[in-house]
């Protein structure tokens, strides 16, 4: 069984760069088949794709986002992170990691699998 843990802080400042990282468990981010996305839902709004990294390494970024947006990954320690720099209150939201087969994920399909997701506030 695969599982995902997303961890990081809770509460970031303006301006700042938001700093996240999951941990997977059950499967490694160096599989075949397999992106590992980072994606995110704002108060009252609907699931937002932000980016995800391949098997191989390559990165692949939501067009809106790609200027603040990295995603990298530690094979060793079987994590993937998340650096968006330059956060609003905007940026506020719950985040998301998950394991698709699919470079873009907009929906929770059943083949895929979620973390439970971490809230960050973006406030002074």
């Amino acid at each position: 069984q695969v599982q995902l843990q997303e961890s990081g802080p809770g509460l970031v400042k303006p301006s700042q760069t938001l700093s996240l990282t999951c941990t997977v468990s059950g499967g490694s981010i160096s599989g075949n088949y397999y992106y590992w996305s980072w994606i995110r839902q704002p108060p009252g709004k609907g699931l937002e794709w932000m980016g995800a990294i391949g098997n191989s390494g390559s990165t692949y970024y939501s067009p809106s986002l790609k200027s603040r947006t990295s995603i990298s990954r530690d094979t060793s320690k079987n994590q993937f992170t998340l650096q968006l720099s330059s956060v609003t209150p905007e940026d506020t939201a719950v985040y998301y990691c998950a394991r698709s087969a699919k470079v873009v994920v907009t929906t929770k399909s059943i083949d895929d699998y979620w973390g439970q997701g971490t809230q960050v506030t973006v406030s002074s």
